[in-house]
């Protein structure tokens, strides 16, 4: 039998329905050892590797998003990737003109998160709040978001590498990754942003206090294979709420601790204004930065956990591994148990509550079924 028997009658390789035929769970996560490890140029075998990888990796990564204006982006994109699936890479002019098409699509994808908050914001104004609706709309927002930086992440390793459009400022970097990234150095750097923003508005900013530790080399800056775009991105959304809450006059500096033992861990500490912290205001932003840098770190298999006492000190701490053989990539698998997620049933509560009667979340259910009924009609 053929390959292409094999494959059924309409799963033509490189067509739409060969690519659905693949199970997305199958996806490899990638580690940064993986991700730096291979040589940089185009006089070897790299870019034709890089190329043979992304043709099939990224259409599968564009498989699983629908939702209005960005449906038609990712539909439109991979479209334009599906026609490189069989094309061969010892010809130079496709190289050449692949490259072209990433740089293209990663332009055009360069406001999905915004535009996906802004329709989340108008199906709620439009439907109001259903708390099972909202926790179906945070699980897919949350593994849609981390899909989408994988996929920012190949498209920039292979872009960088291969477009020969090197920042003499970033020469040690292989692609997106700093194989010596200094925590500390990023953390002023981001810090000196935040407070170039938070000046203009507030007239003047609060000063930072850094401290660092080092396990494997006391007295030495604290180093680690990681993408510091991604770690810039997580500092600046917590050093933004911690800049605009700590600037009335009296109130400390903003700490900072980096410590690197068997994971690198960065504490950002303030003692800012809680009730400024939660109202809406210069800096505040709309709501999903927070959520998409805790994304972020988690997607080398980090972490970022925020622990507050109220009217006493906030905490936000980082956690990075320390080791690149283990930063592994942390992406969603879709699977039987991702569709039973979304169609599992409402539960009556199972914990007392102040009200007499246990609360029955399945009666709530269906009465928001009956409005939603009614405005159909």
């Amino acid at each position: 039998m053929s390959g292409k028997d094999a494959l059924g009658p309409h799963l033509v390789p490189g067509s739409l329905s060969w690519f659905l035929s693949f199970s997305p769970s199958l996806h490899l996560p990638l580690s940064f050892f993986y991700l730096f490890s291979h040589p940089q140029g185009r006089d070897n075998m790299c870019e034709k590797t890089s190329y043979m990888f992304l043709q099939k990796e990224l259409p599968d990564l564009l498989n699983h998003h629908s939702v209005g204006l960005v449906q038609s982006w990712y539909m439109q994109s991979f479209l334009e990737l599906l026609e490189y699936a069989n094309k061969s890479p010892e010809d130079p002019q496709v190289l050449d003109n692949f490259l072209q098409v990433l740089i293209k699509v990663r332009n055009k994808h360069n406001d999905v998160a915004p535009t996906m908050a802004q329709g989340v914001i108008e199906y709620k104004e439009k439907f109001g709040f259903d708390p099972f609706i909202n926790g179906n709309t945070q699980y897919f927002l949350d593994r849609f978001h981390t899909n989408c930086n994988s996929f920012h992440v190949l498209i920039n390793q292979h872009t960088l590498l291969f477009g020969g459009d090197t920042n003499p400022a970033y020469l040690k970097h292989i692609g997106n990754i700093d194989p010596t990234c200094n925590v500390t150095g990023v953390v002023k750097d981001v810090y000196g942003t935040a407070k170039m923003l938070c000046e203009p508005y507030y007239l003047v900013a609060p000063e930072l206090e850094v401290e660092e530790f080092s396990a494997k080399a006391p007295n030495t800056s604290n180093q680690v294979v990681y993408v510091p775009s991604h770690l810039f991105l997580v500092l600046f959304e917590l050093f933004k709420n911690s800049t605009r809450t700590t600037v009335k006059p009296g109130y400390p500096a903003v700490k900072t601790l980096a410590t690197l033992v068997k994971k690198t861990s960065t504490k950002i500490s303030d003692r800012g204004d809680l009730a400024e912290r939660t109202r809406a205001g210069p800096l505040a932003g709309f709501g999903y930065d927070l959520p998409i840098s805790c994304l972020y770190a988690r997607y080398f298999q980090g972490d970022l956990k925020c622990y507050s006492m109220e009217g006493v000190v906030t905490d936000a701490v980082i956690y990075l591994k320390a080791l690149s053989s283990e930063a592994f990539e942390r992406l969603p698998a879709f699977n039987k148990s991702t569709w039973r997620h979304y169609k599992s049933t409402a539960e009556a509560d199972d914990w007392s509550s102040p009200s007499s009667e246990p609360r029955d979340a399945s009666k709530y259910k269906a009465k928001q079924d009956k409005m939603k009924a009614h405005r159909t009609l």
